[in-house]
Order: structure tokens, then C-alpha cells, then sequence
């Protein structure tokens, strides 16, 4: 049994079975398979116009599959909506992050769950004393949860949105380009926040055109072209250049 071999052997949280959408004559995804597992970290590459962002919409609810089974813990489920995605234990943070620049880092953790006394209003001592827990969980270097989230740096705004997925009880982290535009201390910053998802037992998918800070930190790498799956390597038995001659169709890879 090789190594992809016994890693399929276990139940996955997530699996995704012949996942196919088209835009009119465009065939996006065509037949893609794709399982996560708690407590580790699959990254998902592809050169532009992969399919790489029509499968995490699919994923996080935005857009809703041709064809397609998803099971979660062994479970065939329905996700036509992010409350649907959000329901399952799967959080997307994107690129924007969707962060609230003038309001605080609790208020950012908490927007719509804010806890209230009496059922009306915001117990502002209590959501500060929790954000600060949740936040010292993910080892960031943000000094307090009453800081403006408009003055944190590129690492302390993704702290912020994955410590915002975790209070919501997220299994799955789908992160879309996490280290764009971000420095190289900062990069490291968002990398070792991913690698504590993983050893807090949660899935992480990693959407990423770097594939140094790919090999970093995945188990695996998936790799899709042109909508197909065309390869899914472990990380120790493959390379960045391999990776990328899938991507680019000079190395051919498989269908699967």
C-alpha cells in the first residue's frame, strides 16, 4: 500500500465525489475527487482558470455543483448556501478577509454573536475577556482584543478571521491565497497559524500560487488543470518542480 493508498484507507471529514460545473460552453470543474481529513493540511494548486476558486465556491456554498456528492464524516450533505457550508464545519476565508477596519478585534471575532446580557445588550466586558482567550489559542501577537482591526498587520488580520472561524466551531479552513501580498515575517506568521489548525486537529486546504510556502507546511498536494484533477502527491515523495510541471502540463500527471 503506498502512501496516498493508506492515507485514503481513512475516513475523511470531507469528501467530494465527480464534482462538475460549466459556465456555458466552459466546462470549469470536470469530474473532480477530492478528501480532507481532520488534522491535516492539503494544498490545491493550479495555474489560473484551474478551477481552484470554482471548487472552493462550491466548497463554501457560493456557487452550486452540475454534478456532484459531498459527504461530511461519512454523511451525504447538501451545501447550496455559506450558512449551509458554515453549518458543516466548513469556514472559507478569502483573500479580502471580510474584516470590519473600524470596529475592534472582539467585535470582528464575535460580529453576530456577540453575547448580551438579558437577551439585548452587549455584554462588551465579557466578548472582550473571550476574544482575548480565542486569540491567545492562535499564538498571534495581537496585544489586545480592543485593538482596531484597521491598524493590525497582514499575519494579524488572518489570525483574526481564523480566530472568528474557530468561536463558530470550524472543522475545515479553506484558506484562498493566504500569504498574497503579504512580507516574509508576516508570511511565517500565517504559515504557523495554519500548522496550529493542524495540530488542533482541525482540516486545512491551502489555495496557493507559492509553492515554497505550499511545501512548507501541506501532507499533500492536489493539482488541477484545466478543470481536471490531474495528480495528487504526498509531499515527501514529490517536489516543487514536479508540482509544477503538473500544473503546467509538462510533466502529464493523471486523471483521477
Amino acid at each position: 500500500m503506498n502512501a496516498i493508498q493508506s492515507q485514503q484507507s481513512r475516513q475523511p471529514f470531507l469528501r467530494l465525489k465527480n464534482v462538475s460545473k460549466s459556465f456555458g460552453h466552459v466546462q470549469a470543474l470536470d469530474k473532480v475527487n477530492l478528501d480532507i481529513h481532520e488534522d491535516e493540511i492539503v494544498g490545491l494548486v493550479g495555474d489560473n482558470g484551474a478551477g481552484k476558486s470554482t471548487l472552493v465556491k462550491i466548497l463554501s456554498g457560493v456557487y452550486f455543483a452540475d454534478e456532484c456528492e459531498i459527504e461530511v464524516d461519512d454523511k451525504l450533505v447538501d451545501i447550496k448556501t455559506p450558512g449551509d457550508a458554515q453549518s458543516q464545519g466548513i469556514a472559507t476565508v478569502y483573500q479580502d478577509l471580510a474584516l470590519v477596519d473600524h470596529r475592534d478585534v472582539a467585535s470582528n471575532i464575535y460580529l453576530g454573536m456577540e453575547p448580551k446580557t438579558a437577551g439585548v445588550i452587549i455584554n462588551r466586558r465579557k466578548m472582550w475577556a473571550d476574544a482575548k482567550t480565542v486569540i491567545e489559542s492562535v499564538r498571534t501577537t495581537i496585544e489586545s482584543a480592543k485593538t482596531e482591526v484597521g491598524i493590525l498587520s497582514g499575519g494579524q488580520r488572518q489570525a483574526v478571521a481564523i480566530a472568528r472561524s474557530l468561536v463558530r466551531g470550524s472543522r475545515l479552513f479553506i484558506m484562498d491565497e493566504p500569504t498574497a501580498a503579504l512580507g516574509v515575517e508576516q508570511s511565517a506568521m500565517v504559515l504557523s497559524l495554519l500548522s496550529d489548525l493542524k495540530e488542533r486537529g482541525a482540516g486545512v486546504l491551502l489555495i496557493s500560487h507559492n509553492m515554497s510556502h505550499v511545501f512548507d507546511v501541506v501532507d499533500r498536494v492536489v493539482v488541477l488543470r484545466h478543470g481536471k484533477k490531474v495528480a495528487e502527491r504526498i509531499k515527501s515523495e514529490s517536489s516543487p518542480e514536479e508540482i509544477v510541471g503538473l500544473i503546467t502540463g509538462a510533466i502529464d500527471g493523471e486523471l483521477g
